[in-house]
C-alpha cells in the first residue's frame, strides 16, 4: 500500500513538472525587464516618436542668445570658462588664454576664438520637434541652458560640420564620445519634452549601445 502511494505521489510530481514545462513553452521566452536599462535608455523609451514639423516661421532670432549671466559675462563666455582649463579672462569677461579639448573630434585648442558653443540639440531640430509651439521666452531658456547638458565648447569646424543635424545623419568623429553624446541628447529632449523621429530614435539606440555595461 505504501509503495502504491509513493508511486502515485511521484506520478503527480511528474505531471506537475511536465505541465509547467508546457506552459513555459506556450508562453514563449520571458520578456526582458527594464531593470537592466540605463537611465538614458529609459528616458529614450519615454520620448514620443513623430515626424518633423514645418520650418515655417523658424529663425535663430526666435531663440535669443547669448544672454547675460551676471558679472558682465554672457552664456557663451560662461561655457568657454566652464569647459576649459587655466582660463584667463579680461575685464570684459572674454577668455584671453586657456586650454580646451573639443570632445567631438578630440582636437586640442588654445585660442578661445577657435571655439564654437554647440547646442547639443540644435535650435532648428528643436523647432522641428516641438519648439515651434513654445513661447520665445521658453526658446531663449533652451538656447542658454546651463543646467541641462545642452551647451558645449567644441572646435568650430566640428560644430559647423554638425550644423542642425540629428544623430541619424551626424555623429562625432570621436567615437569614444558617442555614449556621452547620445546620453546628453536624450536628457535634453526629455527635459524639454521634445519628440524624436524614428531614424533619430534608432541612431540613439545604437549609440547608447556603446556605453559601458
Amino acid at each position: 500500500m505504501r509503495a502504491r502511494r509513493w508511486l502515485l505521489t511521484l506520478a503527480g510530481v511528474v505531471v506537475l513538472v511536465i505541465a509547467a514545462f508546457v506552459a513555459k513553452e506556450v508562453a514563449g521566452p520571458a520578456t526582458p525587464t527594464a531593470s537592466g536599462s540605463s537611465p538614458a535608455q529609459v528616458q529614450l523609451a519615454e520620448l514620443p516618436i513623430g515626424s518633423w514639423h514645418s520650418m515655417a516661421g523658424y529663425s535663430r532670432d526666435r531663440f535669443k542668445h547669448w544672454v547675460t549671466q551676471g558679472d558682465g559675462c554672457d552664456t557663451r563666455e560662461v561655457v568657454i570658462e566652464r569647459d576649459g582649463q587655466d582660463v584667463r579672462k579680461d575685464a570684459s569677461c572674454r577668455a584671453t588664454s586657456g586650454k580646451w579639448v573639443s570632445p567631438y573630434d578630440n582636437k586640442a585648442i588654445s585660442k578661445a576664438g577657435d571655439l564654437d558653443i554647440d547646442h547639443m540639440v540644435p535650435l532648428a531640430d528643436a523647432w522641428r520637434t516641438g519648439a515651434d509651439k513654445w513661447t520665445d521666452e521658453r526658446r531663449s531658456q533652451f538656447a542658454n541652458d546651463l543646467t541641462a547638458p545642452q551647451l558645449l565648447a567644441v572646435s568650430a569646424s566640428s560644430n559647423r560640420g554638425k550644423g542642425d543635424q540629428d544623430p541619424a545623419s551626424w555623429k562625432p568623429a570621436n567615437q569614444a564620445f558617442w555614449c556621452t553624446y547620445a546620453t546628453n541628447w536624450v536628457i535634453v529632449k526629455h527635459t524639454y519634452q521634445l519628440f524624436v523621429t524614428q531614424a533619430e530614435h534608432d541612431a540613439l539606440v545604437s549609440m547608447l549601445a556603446t556605453c559601458p555595461s
